[in-house]
């Protein structure tokens, strides 16, 4: 990519990033979270989400989540292949993984963890938890024995119509 291309896309970037922070002040005006987020396509939103965990009693409402789910919905579409993420804060680990699972192109944030947590909103520990999966986790998670755990996947497999995701 040439600088001038670079330099473009950096500057679009901030503009949306922007957005995407002006977004979230709103919607601490109107009584909701302090995050908001934006999916693109060519360069033209596609959807807007805010946080709405304690409006929806939903703790998966964050506005990453919350664009993704938009974003599909609007394009018809489970994949967003071809769509940036734009948020107003560094996603968590769960808004990356419904970034990765969507399969935009690349997420782009404003505030990293680091503001998140001086505002109130310190997720670090699941970031570092992720980085280091070998420690205590703070919810018990384990794996128990059943008669055939693998059948859905068999099953799956066997569905000839399936649409592969």
């Amino acid at each position: 990519m040439s600088t001038t291309s670079s330099d473009s896309r950096s500057t679009a970037d901030a503009r949306w990033a922007a957005e995407a922070v002006e977004l979230a002040t709103r919607n601490v005006e109107a009584g909701g979270g302090p995050f908001g987020a934006l999916v693109l396509r060519d360069e033209r939103v596609v959807a807007r989400g805010t946080n709405l965990v304690t409006s929806e009693l939903d703790p998966t409402a964050h506005a990453e989540v919350t664009a993704l789910r938009r974003a599909c919905r609007e394009l018809g579409s489970f994949s967003l292949s071809g769509c940036v993420l734009v948020s107003s804060c560094e996603p968590c680990p769960m808004c990356l993984g419904a970034a990765l699972w969507s399969r935009v192109d690349r997420v782009v944030y404003a505030a990293d963890r680091d503001d998140a947590a001086r505002g109130g909103f310190d997720d670090r520990a699941f970031h570092d938890l992720f980085r280091h999966p070998d420690r205590p986790w703070p919810t018990t998670v384990r794996q128990v024995a059943v008669a055939d755990p693998a059948a859905p996947f068999h099953r799956w497999q066997a569905t000839p119509d399936r649409i592969a995701y």
